[in-house]
């Protein structure tokens, strides 16, 4: 019986050791530069918004013109964010070496992403269903793939 106790003693000592291991690793991982921060947070929030805009066009019948208006226009409003943030080329995070040695094409990909949002808040405006903002979306979402395939380090 004691066997037993010791046993379970030790894979739960070994798996709360695993699991703050884990955490720990996550804090580490976290952005301290400003710019990366700054731009990973401008990221994470149009992540945020393709979200529920994309929920919407994986299910039509769900969408509500007013919060894809209101997705769409902050996209458009904040289009322009993240890229000053890419100024220091000590700031990398998750940016490949291509956002400095390409920038002419970086450069393009943020204009374009400008042009796109522009174009989906346009849409989203006087849109009265899926339909009316579907290639609009479609756009946005290819500029963000676009750009990611170049200037965004490959994670698995």
């Amino acid at each position: 019986m004691a066997q037993v106790h010791t046993n379970q003693s030790l894979k739960s000592i070994f798996g709360i050791t695993l699991m703050a291991a884990a955490l720990g690793l996550t804090a580490c991982s976290t952005a301290t530069d400003p710019d990366v921060k700054a731009r990973q947070d401008s990221m994470k929030s149009y992540g945020d918004a393709m979200g529920v805009m994309g929920d919407m066009m994986k299910a039509p019948d769900t969408f509500d013109a007013a919060v894809f208006k209101e997705q769409a226009a902050f996209l458009a409003e904040d289009a322009a964010t993240p890229w000053s943030h890419f100024e220091n080329k000590e700031a990398v995070g998750n940016a490949t070496d291509a956002v400095w040695s390409n920038a002419d094409g970086f450069r393009a990909e943020a204009e374009n992403f400008q042009k796109v949002t522009a174009e989906l808040n346009a849409a989203a405006q006087t849109a009265t269903s899926i339909d009316d903002v579907k290639p609009a979306f479609g756009e946005v979402g290819a500029s963000c793939k676009s750009c990611h395939t170049d200037f965004k380090v490959k994670t698995d």
